[in-house]
């Protein structure tokens, strides 16, 4: 397999931190109350929905009519998304920076909704440095699915063994390998830098001094 000369980056996890526990901890909520909510209420699976298209105005009223008890904290799912949204990570921005700085092509394939991908794009400017971006709500397609891989490919003509796919979900990563991408399974920024060496992209073996 060829060494990669592009590179793929998930968004959530990997260049931003999200985690809906900071708004219903805003609200009063335990972390008994959040965790249960979390796996029973507002579960990743219905989350994803809204990542393949769904609107949240739909989602939230179905969800609130089957679980009215949890009404409210359904409802803030939408209107306090934004408090979701912790900050960059900034190791992985530093590792995107030199990519870019070292004329790496580098694109992002993202499950984000499309009514909610804007707050991003305003609140991290690095969001428009990438060559291109496939979010899941704009297509309605959603990571596992090899389908929004198959969207990456034909909309930047992007060669799967020339490209490595980073993201911090296991099945993701498994899918872009079977499709023939080079494939890293996200850990820590430290971690990352020592995997695109290993590749042979240009990022330093260690951050700068002054970092």
């Amino acid at each position: 397999m060829p060494l990669p000369t592009t590179v793929v980056f998930d968004l959530g996890g990997v260049l931003i931190d999200w985690d809906p526990r900071y708004a219903y901890r805003q609200l009063g909520g335990t972390d008994e109350q959040i965790e249960h909510f979390l796996e029973h209420v507002a579960t990743s699976e219905w989350n994803r929905g809204f990542d393949a298209g769904k609107p949240f105005a739909e989602g939230i009223a179905e969800r609130s009519k089957e679980f009215p008890e949890h009404a409210e904290w359904i409802e803030a799912w939408w209107s306090r998304w934004p408090d979701m949204l912790g900050g960059a990570i900034d190791g992985t921005v530093d590792l995107f920076r030199e990519l870019k700085e070292a004329g790496t092509p580098v694109y992002a394939l993202t499950n984000w909704s499309a009514e909610t991908f804007p707050i991003a794009q305003e609140r991290f400017d690095f969001l428009g440095w990438f060559d291109g971006i496939v979010v899941s709500g704009e297509v309605e397609k959603a990571k596992p699915d090899a389908d929004i891989f198959e969207h990456l490919v034909e909309d930047f003509s992007i060669e799967p063994a020339s490209a490595v796919f980073i993201d911090d979900s296991a099945p993701n990563v498994a899918t872009a390998r079977r499709l023939g991408f080079h494939g890293i399974d996200f850990t820590t920024p430290a971690a990352l830098r020592a995997d695109l060496v290993r590749l042979g992209l240009p990022v330093a073996e260690a951050p700068p001094a002054d970092e």
